[in-house]
C-alpha cells in the first residue's frame, strides 16, 4: 500500500457511533480538529460510576477546540434511535459524508461467559449492536451520501484472516493474560460485518461510496484499563487510541478511497507501512 494525499475535510459531516469514550471519542476530537462537523452517538448521556465518559463530555471538548458537533443519545439496538440519529445529522448539518460504525457491545458478563451458559438474548444483542445497527445506519446514510456525490463508510472490526493476510485463519487466542477472549457472539457478529462490507462494495462503488473495514487492534481504551485492573488483561500489546483514530481520519480524507473499498485493514500495521504520523 502506498500512502495517498489527504484532502481537506473541513465542513464534512461525520457520524460516529460509540463517541462517549475510547476510539470513538478520540476520532471525534481528531475530526473536529480538522474542521469536520461531527455527529456524536452513544447511549451514555449521564455519568456512569463503572465507565468514564459521556457524549456530552465529548461535545464540550470539541466545543472547547472551537469545533462544531451535536450529541445524539442513541441506543444502537433500537431502530427508531438509528433513524433519529441520521435525521439529526441532516437537520443540523445538512447530510452525511462519513459514517463510522465504531460502537460495539463490549461490556457486561457476556465476555468470558461459557458458551453453554450464553443465552439466546445475549447472542442476539451482540448482532443487534455489532451487525444490524451498522446495516440500518448504512441503509439510511447511503441515499444521502449518493445525493451529495458520494461518501465513505468505515466499519470497526476485529481480527480475521483477511486482516492478517495469512493463507489460513490464524489460531484464535483463548485469552490475553488472564483475560478471556471466549466471546462467540462478538467475533461472529463482527465477522458478519466484515462480509457485509465485502459484498456491498461493488454496489456502493457505482454511487461513489467506499465501504472500508478496519481492525483497531487491542487498544488502550478506558475499558481496557479497567480490565487490566480487574481481570488480569495483559496491557503490553495495547496500542494508543490515537493510532486507530488517526487511521479513521486517513481513510476518511484519502484522495482515492476506492483503492480500499470492500477490504479489511489493520490500523497499526497500515499506519506503519504507509509512514503515517500522528497529528
Amino acid at each position: 500500500m502506498e500512502r495517498q494525499i489527504e484532502r481537506d475535510i473541513s465542513g464534512k459531516i461525520v457520524v460516529i457511533t460509540g463517541a462517549s469514550r475510547g476510539v470513538g471519542k478520540q476520532a471525534a476530537l481528531d475530526f473536529a480538529r480538522r474542521g469536520a462537523n461531527v455527529v456524536l452517538a452513544a447511549r451514555t448521556v449521564e455519568a456512569d460510576s463503572t465507565l468514564p465518559g459521556t457524549i456530552g463530555e465529548t461535545l464540550r471538548e470539541i466545543e472547547t477546540l472551537g469545533g462544531q458537533a451535536i450529541a445524539v443519545a442513541t441506543d444502537l439496538a433500537q431502530e427508531d434511535d438509528l433513524k433519529r440519529l441520521i435525521d439529526a445529522a441532516v437537520t443540523r448539518f445538512g447530510g452525511v459524508d462519513v459514517l463510522i460504525n465504531n460502537a460495539a457491545a463490549t461490556t457486561g458478563d457476556i465476555w468470558g461467559k461459557p458458551f453453554l451458559e450464553l443465552t439466546r438474548a445475549e447472542w442476539l444483542y451482540q448482532f443487534a449492536v455489532n451487525t444490524h445497527a451498522p446495516f440500518t445506519l448504512t441503509q439510511l446514510a447511503v441515499p444521502i451520501m449518493a445525493s451529495r456525490g458520494g461518501g465513505r463508510i468505515i466499519n470497526l472490526s476485529t481480527g480475521s484472516g483477511e486482516v492478517f493476510r495469512l493463507p489460513e485463519e490464524p489460531t484464535k487466542l483463548n485469552a490475553v493474560g488472564n483475560f478471556s477472549l471466549a466471546v462467540p457472539g462478538y467475533y461472529s457478529s463482527k465477522r458478519a460485518l466484515d462480509r457485509f462490507g465485502n459484498c456491498m462494495a461493488p454496489e456502493f462503488h457505482a454511487m461513489n461510496i467506499a465501504i472500508i473495514g478496519m481492525h483497531p487492534g487491542l487498544v488502550a481504551t478506558e475499558l481496557v484499563a479497567i480490565r487490566v485492573r480487574e481481570k488480569g488483561l495483559d496491557p503490553s500489546v495495547a496500542v494508543p487510541m490515537t493510532v486507530p483514530a488517526r487511521m479513521l481520519v486517513y481513510f476518511s480524507a484519502c484522495e482515492n478511497p476506492m483503492e480500499y473499498t470492500g477490504r479489511l485493514f489493520w490500523a497499526e500495521r497500515e499506519m506503519a507501512d504507509m509512514g503515517i504520523a500522528l497529528d
